[in-house]
């Protein structure tokens, strides 16, 4: 073998031990307990993996029509969100950042998933919910997907009943007439399992899509999405997809590895004509 074929090949030695000896991945430091006093503290989200909605709980849509929340549920994941219509700020945010979130994605609410926005306070109305709806849908920008979005209102029963079973914990705040509540959205299975949990409000499109992919069990997306499943996990702690560093950079490693081998086998090829060549023989 030459020198060059040499080097090439202590290169590709050397990267797969690299490969091999790359540290462990640091796990994430625990979040903070919540700082806020009295009854304001028990305000957060409960991750509930696993388990399995309440669907057969009564609603009503945007559009007056009574439906059980099942209804909402079987051919696709839903993306689920507790808000409530007169929050002064931090549910409209939240709207706002599902709308910002999904827009770039090539999936679509109605084909590929669902969202229900389920208010949270006893007091909203259909009405109420239909102009919510209309807010959102012209952040997000698709108006021919409104059919798959949804906006429920419901009694106090139900209400409380829903948000014990996804974990969602609020409270009303006298001081201020509001109700005190955690940020997020939930990735819910289309038979009702809790999936996946993005705290926030600000949902990257990545962890979007890679939520609802995973929520899907494979009915929805593609390859590339198979793949980045593979490269990146879901953090519990963070509520977010963090990338997966030792199995992301082995990824690297074996694709560096094949280069090198390829590259070394045409060195050799290529010298071994040459030497041919130049003994006269037949190239």
């Amino acid at each position: 073998m030459s020198g060059r074929a040499a080097l090439a090949a202590a290169l590709l030695l050397a990267l797969a031990a690299t490969a091999g000896a790359l540290p462990p991945q640091l796990s994430p430091e625990q979040p903070a307990s919540n700082p806020l006093p009295g009854e304001l503290g028990t305000v957060g989200f409960d991750q509930r993996l696993g388990e399995t909605l309440p669907l057969d709980l009564p609603f009503r849509d945007e559009t007056g029509r009574e439906a059980r929340l099942g209804e909402f549920f079987g051919e696709r994941p839903v993306l689920m969100a507790f808000v409530y219509h007169s929050c002064p700020m931090l549910c409209t945010l939240i709207q706002n950042g599902i709308a910002a979130g999904l827009k770039p994605l090539k999936l679509e609410p109605g084909r590929d998933f669902d969202v229900v926005m389920v208010s949270f306070d006893p007091a909203d109305t259909p009405e109420s919910a239909a102009r919510k709806k209309q807010e959102v849908l012209s952040r997000y920008g698709r108006p021919e997907t409104a059919a798959g979005w949804h906006f429920l209102v419901g009694g106090e029963e139900s209400i409380r009943t829903l948000t014990a079973a996804a974990g969602f914990r609020y409270v009303f705040d006298t001081a201020t007439q509001q109700y005190a509540h955690a940020s997020g959205t939930v990735i819910v299975t289309p038979d009702g399992r809790l999936s996946r949990y993005l705290y926030g409000i600000d949902y990257a499109p990545k962890d979007l899509r890679l939520a609802l992919v995973e929520s899907s069990a494979g009915k929805i997306g593609n390859l590339v999405d198979q793949f980045l499943l593979l490269c990146f996990h879901y953090d519990e702690n963070l509520g977010k997809y963090s990338a997966a560093a030792m199995l992301s950079l082995r990824f690297a490693a074996a694709v560096t590895v094949l280069v090198l081998v390829g590259l070394v086998a045409g060195l050799a090829l290529r010298e071994r004509r040459q030497r041919r060549a130049a003994a006269g023989g037949v190239v």
